[in-house]
């Protein structure tokens, strides 16, 4: 058994498949049928699915893919046209079959550089220094609160007399 590759209707990969090691070629599969559904009611019921009616759903391809696609597609008019080329005259070797299915506007967007995540340390170290500004500002607001609340004593003491108690 081996893997090769399969693809749509417009040639773009789907996935690997497994096949026999003698496998080669390029290999329709078809869209599964519709269930064939009994109707009591209709006069005529319908028959099986004919394969004739069945849709290419893409094919199985016995050519390996390059490395280096970031969404191969296998051109099928290159693949027909050198199987037309082969009936003239034996080629020696195969056409690139397989192309790039991105543009380059895709590609540029998949490999432009990605801010990197921030480690657990540098999370750790940026929530230390929030604490710890948090925590300069609790007390100055708490030195501000004992410097008001000791001006309201002083301004008690001198509007009572100390005696008077």
């Amino acid at each position: 058994m081996k893997a090769v590759p399969k693809v749509n209707t417009d040639g773009l990969y789907l996935e690997d498949e497994l096949v026999d090691d003698a496998f080669s070629g390029i290999v329709p599969f078809y869209a599964k049928p519709e269930p064939v559904v009994f109707d009591p009611n209709q006069v005529e019921q319908p028959d099986g699915v004919n394969e004739e009616e069945q849709k290419i759903a893409g094919y199985l391809v016995g050519v390996p893919v390059p490395a280096g696609l970031f969404r191969p597609r296998f051109d099928l008019a290159a693949w027909e046209a050198y199987q037309d080329a082969m009936q003239e005259a034996p080629q020696e070797s195969l056409p690139k079959l397989w192309v790039e299915g991105l543009s380059k506007e895709e590609i540029e967007e998949l490999t432009k550089p990605q801010p990197e995540e921030a480690s657990e340390l540098d999370i750790l170290k940026q929530r230390l220094a929030e604490s710890e500004l948090e925590n300069k500002r609790l007390a100055e607001e708490s030195n501000a609160n004992q410097l008001a609340l000791m001006e309201l004593h002083m301004l008690v003491l001198s509007v009572v007399p100390p005696n008077q108690g």
